[in-house]
């Protein structure tokens, strides 16, 4: 079996019902702002969730030191481990911005991960771009088969500064999954499939969005308007905000065609563009954006900067051998968290012992 075989305990309840949770961008330092604390608490608290994902930019670059890394990690899964709610978490493009002065990159940040109860993050298959890719499988409600796949990415973090002599300038300079990520999904998704007799469905996570994500939203590649918009929302279904340009690296990946020729991944949801919230049924497979968690970093401006703080909630339902996915996204406001644009960062919640 390909690495990646996603064994777990997790499995579907008697009524056939599971439920994960997406955070991402809480994006801020050991000193981290409380409501973003606060709003995690909340949400878990009230949607109850069968799984975590944090989707990446976990933290910024405002740790000075390898303990301040670890607090700020810490200050995040605190609230999945208080609750005894299983987690996973794949990284973004922020998340070794404090790694030249702490000396704590990403592979640190799995293996800090992995060491608390209820984490659930692998290593992720050797020789494949990235730190901890990995899928995650769910079974049934007879805790039989699987049921369900949860595929985490890394998409990295920026492009390089030059490839055959030519720079980015001009294009984005952001990371994209590689060409062996999107070869390791294929064939897990195919041993998977030959393992257990039928494609597993399943949803996937990277922070970084696809191009397909930007294409969505005005259903075109080049044209960009009201009225091309108005075309998409009626052919994809698109709900939710786009308040700024969607990030993409410079190159498709090439992930999306790869998805759509398995025919197992029923959407694509990512984070990295913090005031995006929307999703749509992109020719069968949903794509969208969780709203970004954090108080501490960019959000809206103004008076209104933090009034899409935020998470996306995916409940999933049994039925037969597939599983039917909907998905909303809950607001701080919904909560009554205060959303002054002030800051309330705290002191750095208590590192478990050992830790």
């Amino acid at each position: 079996m390909a690495a990646g075989a996603g064994e777990t305990s997790l499995r579907f309840n008697d009524n056939g019902k599971f439920k994960i949770v997406q955070f991402n961008d809480t994006q801020d330092g050991h000193r981290i702002d409380r409501r973003t604390i606060e709003l995690m608490e909340r949400v878990l608290d009230s949607e109850e969730p069968d799984l975590v994902v944090l989707v990446g930019d976990l933290i910024n670059g405002d740790p000075n030191t390898e303990l301040e890394a670890k607090q700020a990690l810490n200050n995040i899964v605190q609230p999945m481990e208080r609750r005894g709610v299983p987690w996973a978490a794949t990284f973004g493009n922020h998340d070794e911005d404090s790694t030249p002065k702490t000396g704590f990159a990403e592979a640190d940040m799995l293996e800090f991960f992995r060491g608390y109860p209820n984490n659930v993050n692998e290593l992720g298959p050797e020789g494949v771009t990235g730190t901890g890719n990995m899928n995650l499988l769910i079974n049934d409600s007879r805790g039989a088969a699987p049921a369900f796949n949860v595929w985490l990415l890394d998409s990295g973090r920026y492009a390089p500064e030059q490839i055959a002599g030519q720079d980015f300038e001009g294009y984005p300079d952001w990371d994209w999954l590689r060409g062996d990520q999107v070869n390791w999904y294929l064939d897990t998704s195919a041993a998977l499939e030959e393992r257990f007799g039928f494609r597993v469905p399943g949803l996937m996570f990277h922070h970084i969005c696809l191009w397909e994500h930007r294409f969505m939203w005005f259903a075109s590649v080049d044209g960009r308007t009201e009225a091309d918009h108005a075309r998409a929302v009626k052919k994809h279904g698109i709900t939710g905000e786009r308040n700024e340009d969607e990030c993409p690296g410079p190159f498709n990946s090439g992930m999306f065609s790869a998805i759509q020729h398995r025919g197992d991944v029923k959407g694509v949801f990512v984070g990295h563009d913090h005031i995006n919230t929307y999703q749509g049924d992109y020719y069968g497979v949903l794509l969208g954006y969780g709203p970004g968690t954090g108080f501490g970093t960019y959000g809206l401006g103004g008076e209104g900067n933090h009034r899409l703080r935020g998470a996306r909630v995916f409940n999933l339902n049994e039925t037969g051998k597939d599983v039917t996915v909907e998905t909303h996204n809950v607001f701080a406001a919904d909560y009554g968290i205060d959303l002054s644009d002030t800051d309330q960062s705290m002191d750095p919640l208590p590192m478990p012992e050992g830790r």
